[in-house]
């Protein structure tokens, strides 16, 4: 997460091409994501914020699915990433996988504890 959000930063512009049309102020979008995902990387590290850190990340993931949608409807070259189209549209489905990656650390610590052994 703090990788794929620290590219958000340096090479913005293959991320402000999949920012969908209808959404204002895509490098906004872009800057504003990467934060947020070096954000919750780095709160997930952290004991006592990584349950947070975690919603985050399902709400990120979720919102973020518009614009990797938008990349692979249209194709879309993003400089920091492979290009490779079948691996486009099955990073959709993988994202299903990451929200609940991440809505299951969003669990008491206790109940992660209990379904571990």
């Amino acid at each position: 997460m703090v990788v794929v959000g620290a590219l958000h930063f340096t090479h913005p512009g293959g991320f402000e091409k999949i920012v969908p049309d209808f959404l204002p102020h895509h490098l906004a979008f872009v800057y504003t994501s990467g934060f947020l995902e070096v954000l919750a990387g780095v709160g997930l590290l952290i004991p006592g914020v990584s349950r947070y850190a975690a919603w985050l990340l399902v709400v990120l993931y979720i919102a973020v699915f518009p614009a990797n949608l938008y990349q692979a409807v249209n194709n879309i070259k993003v400089a920091a990433l492979p290009h490779d189209p079948p691996l486009i549209w099955l990073r959709l489905p993988f994202q299903v996988f990451l929200v609940a990656w991440a809505w299951w650390f969003t669990k008491e610590e206790s109940n992660n504890k209990q379904l571990n052994g």
